[in-house]
């Protein structure tokens, strides 16, 4: 919408992971520590895009860097998805409830079905 305000981009880590790309990133770091090079050549993106996403996920914790000589190592921090996960559990939790009670009411139609065809 025109005129709305938008949240910063490096205002938390939900809004971090909102972006496609970033989390394309921490697919990535998941195995472990890599030089942007890699993390370039793995996303077949500029060096400038990936530095960017990098910094964002950076300023909001996601992400560690450490000097290697002339490279830039970075490695996920998985501390600030904490607060993703346990939102996300929220839903987990009400969907199983509800997958629990659909597999009940499935169970008695069918009871109902079989008891029906042997009438």
């Amino acid at each position: 919408m025109p005129g709305m305000a938008r949240a910063a981009a490096t205002a938390d880590a939900f809004n971090a992971v909102a972006e496609p790309r970033r989390r394309e990133i921490l697919d990535l770091l998941v195995t472990g520590e890599r030089p942007v090079n890699d993390l370039v050549g793995a996303l077949e993106l500029g060096q400038p895009q990936v530095s960017k996403h990098l910094r964002v996920l950076r300023e909001v914790g996601l992400v560690e860097v450490r000097e290697r000589g002339r490279q830039r190592m970075y490695r996920i921090n998985g501390r600030p998805l904490e607060q993703i996960h346990d939102w996300v559990g929220g839903f987990e939790r009400t969907w199983n409830e509800r997958f629990d009670a659909l597999e009940g009411v499935l169970e008695e139609l069918k009871t109902e079905e079989e008891d029906n065809a042997d009438d």
